[in-house]
């Protein structure tokens, strides 16, 4: 048996504990009863993300983003396809840089959209640009 991960829950922010073995079962929240994973990026605020980046013990994949922004737009449905592909083993959050000057500013966000990829609180790895639903054959953010 692996070691328990903590996952935040999307809809009521409870930290889970969870056995790692569990993760593709579908699990649901102990306080609120919803499924841990929708299969679907996380619209976040400020308090939201740092909940996800500090308290998840998978992966997180942020995508910052804005309204205005053409290849934001046209990226949006691959990094939609992403997160089917992806969760459990990885949770996707998106920050519109916008709404979250603070958070842009913090990570130092000059072009957008970028992704950014955190492990244990911390930023590990980077892509400015968008992508396309084939980038695992050029991306090193996830694969």
């Amino acid at each position: 048996m692996t070691d328990p991960v903590h996952i935040v829950c999307p809809h009521c922010e409870a930290v889970n504990r969870l056995a790692q073995e569990r993760l593709n079962d579908t699990p649901v929240c102990g306080k609120c009863a919803k499924e841990l994973f929708a299969g679907a990026p996380i619209d976040v605020n400020t308090a939201r993300f740092n909940k996800h980046i500090e308290r998840n013990d998978i992966p997180v994949l942020v995508d910052f983003w804005a309204e205005w922004c053409g290849p934001c737009k046209m990226m949006a449905p691959a990094y939609l396809q992403a997160a089917k592909r992806l969760e459990p083993r990885v949770r996707l959050l998106k920050v519109d840089t916008e709404h979250l000057q603070d958070l842009a500013a913090r990570y130092n966000i000059r072009s957008i959209p970028t992704l950014a990829l955190f492990r244990n609180g911390r930023e590990v790895a980077r892509q400015p640009g968008a992508m396309d639903p084939l980038c695992q054959t050029t991306c090193r953010v996830c694969f």
